[in-house]
């Protein structure tokens, strides 16, 4: 779980996601709508995908993809994120994450 907690932790958004995956691309469009430049890791592209997906699967994300990091935090997937939104709380998390500043 190293590989995937580093990265996770090395800015304020990060998206695990596989490019052909229509959840993941609504996550970066939602958050990239807020004014966040999200770090995206499509881990069907990315040399170290396996190890990736794998960790991410030990991290208890199933299924695996789309997973956001927000503050270094494992938010979850597009159900937690989506949730967030609709309860008001997606902003008020990137904000203090410094994802965004308005």
């Amino acid at each position: 779980m190293a590989l995937v907690t580093r990265l996770g932790n090395e800015y304020p958004v990060v998206i695990f996601s596989k490019s052909p995956c229509s959840m993941s691309h609504s996550i970066k469009t939602l958050i990239s709508s807020f004014g966040a430049n999200p770090i995206v890791y499509e881990i069907d592209e990315h040399p170290n995908g396996q190890q990736m997906e794998k960790e991410l699967k030990a991290l208890g994300r199933k299924p695996s993809i789309p997973a956001v990091f927000i503050g270094q935090e494992l938010i979850g997937g597009a159900n937690e994120v989506f949730s967030l939104h609709l309860k008001g709380k997606l902003v008020p998390l990137l904000k203090n994450a410094k994802a965004i500043w308005v």
